[in-house]
């Protein structure tokens, strides 16, 4: 499967939209998805195969040295393919080369797909969000990948 990672645009935003939709019990809208995109101080980049289709995408808010990851989202017949990885990984490299003290997340605690693809990449789980998620009403677990003042991961993997 080829395809690349590039910044999101507006003509990305239908696509972006039905993934929301198709991963989420409380997807953003498009209207969100589009002021995300005008957020000077926010991220997206999407997974595009060859035939413009988006596969994933992923956001980051970048609040001074802080980095929240707002989503991780991959059409489901492209999962376990290595999208989501790729996707973290263009955060992670950002994240270094930015200087950001860290990378956070929020994921619902039954997801145990994705907490351990997070912990594959580095990420250490450091909170708990009671009662976060809606529909259904779940907690959120927060996972956090520390960066030292170097730009590098730190010792423990986190």
């Amino acid at each position: 499967m080829n395809y690349q990672l590039i910044p999101m645009t507006s003509e990305h935003l239908d696509q972006v939209a039905e993934i929301e939709r198709l991963c989420f019990s409380d997807p953003w809208s498009r209207r969100m998805l589009s002021e995300h995109l005008e957020n000077e101080c926010a991220a997206t980049i999407v997974a595009q195969g060859e035939d413009g289709t988006v596969l994933g995408y992923a956001g980051l808010l970048a609040v001074l040295d802080e980095g929240y990851i707002t989503n991780v989202a991959v059409r489901p017949e492209y999962r376990r393919q290595g999208v989501a990885s790729q996707l973290l990984d263009a955060f992670r490299r950002f994240g270094e080369g930015s200087g950001l003290s860290f990378l956070t997340l929020e994921v619902r605690a039954s997801n145990t797909v994705a907490r351990a693809l997070y912990t594959k990449h580095g990420y250490a789980e450091t909170g708990c969000r009671k009662n976060y998620y809606e529909h259904p009403k779940e907690d959120a677990i927060i996972m956090t990948l520390e960066f030292t003042q170097d730009g590098t991961e730190t010792a423990d993997g986190r």
